[in-house]
């Protein structure tokens, strides 16, 4: 639950969060959608796909929106991990091991939960269209897509992102500012500044996505060099508006964070 809740509190610009909503959704709009969420997401033995599609249910059921498809994605492989390894600093190899039990049941209930969310831009493509039934394994479908869906890298990648990068992020700016709030909004304005956000990517093309990233790498300078993150804070709303006012969503990197910060609190809860 902290890390779902703890990823909307943070100042991640373009995104909703505790200072500001977006996009027709509201900073209530995401609690709500973990308080529901964060029992079926943990639901002991629960398959993968069975947790995505329980957890989009009830979000579509509370709020009616989709606050957190990417998100869902990300957090059932992991939770899941965290069940069947014995220490946290196993999970990436528990993410391994559950990545390669996936059934042909999760893929058929992962699409129909991407199509109950109906996440922007997901327009059609010609190999394993969630519009139909799935072809393939989970896996499978992911590695097809991983190349313009950054989340369906994870698939592929073993979680590369999480947990050789974002995770990295997150202790070092714990470390340097003793604040996990600030310490996610510095991961993902990383994100936001290594790779073109792929949901802006998908909605508005691969020329708005760069600039955007190019955008943010300023800004990310910026906000490093500061002894008191919270003085970021003027230059993070001026950048949140510019992109709300343009309709832009950062939700790729907003989801990647959010794993990343679930990594972390498993292992801070171990004293890793």
């Amino acid at each position: 639950m902290a890390s779902l809740i703890g990823e909307v509190d943070a100042l991640k610009p373009g995104n909703v969060h505790r200072l500001a909503g977006g996009h027709g959704m509201r900073y209530e709009d995401f609690l709500t959608s973990a308080r529901v969420c964060a029992p079926l997401l943990c639901e002991t033995g629960a398959a993968v796909g069975a947790r995505v599609l329980g957890c989009v249910r009830a979000t579509q059921t509370a709020v009616g929106t989709n606050t957190n498809l990417g998100m869902l994605l990300l957090f059932a492989p992991l939770v899941r991990s965290a069940e069947i390894v014995s220490a946290p600093s196993k999970l990436r190899d528990g993410v391994l091991q559950v990545l390669a039990a996936l059934q042909q049941s999760d893929a058929e209930e992962v699409y129909a939960a991407i199509r109950l969310a109906k996440p922007a831009g997901l327009g059609r493509v010609r190999r394993h269209d969630v519009q139909s039934g799935p072809d393939c394994g989970l896996v499978a479908a992911m590695e097809a897509a991983a190349d313009r869906d950054r989340v369906a890298r994870q698939y592929a990648s073993g979680f590369a992102d999480i947990f050789s990068l974002g995770l990295n992020w997150l202790r070092e700016f714990q470390g340097r500012w003793n604040s996990v709030e600030w310490a996610t909004a510095g991961c993902f304005l990383r994100f936001l500044a290594q790779f073109p956000d792929s949901h802006i990517q998908r909605k508005f093309g691969p020329e708005t996505a760069e600039h955007v990233r190019q955008r943010s790498e300023p800004l990310l300078r910026r906000f490093e060099k500061n002894k008191n993150p919270a003085s970021s804070v003027k230059m993070l709303l001026e950048f949140d508006k510019e992109l709300k006012d343009a309709r832009i969503n950062p939700g790729t990197s907003a989801d990647l964070t959010a794993a990343s910060l679930l990594v972390f609190y498993l292992n801070a809860r171990a004293g890793i």
